[in-house]
């Protein structure tokens, strides 16, 4: 996904478990921040989305996956809200 098409993809914003402690942020560079509990900036790394399908690299080279059905973010077992 170029640089341009992340920048204006609905998915881009946060995105929260229902108990608010995990927090990712879908910057429109293509990078994200994903914080847990009280701990700011836990992950962060690269995104990219093809339909409704997102994978992850972290800075770390850890890899994961997710995808959004109806307006909710699955994530590693994890279920995400978009925050209003």
């Amino acid at each position: 996904m170029s640089n341009q098409q992340v920048t204006s993809h609905p998915y881009i914003g946060m995105w929260v478990t229902k108990d608010g402690y995990i927090r990712h942020e879908l910057l429109a560079n293509g990078r994200y921040d994903e914080a847990r509990g009280k701990r700011k900036s836990a992950y962060q790394g690269n995104y990219a989305v093809k339909g409704n399908h997102i994978e992850y690299v972290d800075d770390t080279g850890f890899t994961a996956d997710g995808d959004f059905v109806d307006g909710v973010l699955y994530h590693a077992g994890m279920v995400l809200y978009r925050e209003e």
